[in-house]
């Protein structure tokens, strides 16, 4: 089922949750109609649990690079650097499942902005927890409340994911989080 439900992400971050038909998926997860409905009970269903692992994965690598063994400004540098990477390029260009599904799906289906709401929480609470022990360490300049520069990270960094659809280029994306960073950190 792992595997079915990877290959089911790719499919549908490839092509939305409407560009994804039934076949295209049974093709993707070398399923039967049967095994599929019974497993998952329907696309929709199939389609939850692919975005629930590509948000695991994403907090999973967001936790990694703001691991707080390390220095907490450190940590936030590997963040946005990670996020220049996943904009750049065919990344770049690939986007966001979160941020595409949030735009195709969010507006009218309950348990897909749930999920999606609470993804974007989370991460803004561990960017404002990674800022507050930056402040702690001494590393913030004065005046940077770090639950306001969360959600401003938190902004930047989804915003980065539409824009790398269209642009992805590498040195402008590095010269907006330099320029954020030089604002925050003294």
């Amino acid at each position: 089922m792992d595997a079915a439900i990877e290959r089911a992400m790719d499919a549908f971050w490839s092509s939305g949750y409407y560009g994804t038909s039934l076949p295209d998926l049974l093709d993707a997860t070398n399923l039967s109609r049967g095994s599929l409905y019974a497993a998952f009970g329907d696309k929709h269903g199939l389609f939850l649990c692919a975005l629930d692992r590509y948000i695991a994965e994403a907090l999973t690598r967001l936790d990694a690079e703001l691991d707080p063994r390390r220095n907490a400004l450190a940590g936030l540098r590997a963040c946005l650097a990670g996020y220049v990477e996943r904009t750049s390029g065919a990344a770049g260009k690939r986007g966001c499942l979160v941020v595409a599904t949030a735009m195709e799906l969010a507006g009218h289906d309950t348990e897909v902005e749930q999920r999606i709401r609470r993804f974007f929480k989370t991460m803004e609470t561990r960017l404002a927890a990674a800022l507050a022990r930056a402040q702690a360490e001494g590393d913030l300049v004065d005046g940077v409340e770090p639950a306001t520069a969360a959600r401003l990270l938190l902004c930047l960094l989804e915003g980065m994911r539409v824009v790398g659809k269209t642009s992805s280029d590498r040195s402008m994306s590095q010269a907006v989080v330099q320029t954020l960073i030089d604002r925050f950190a003294k």
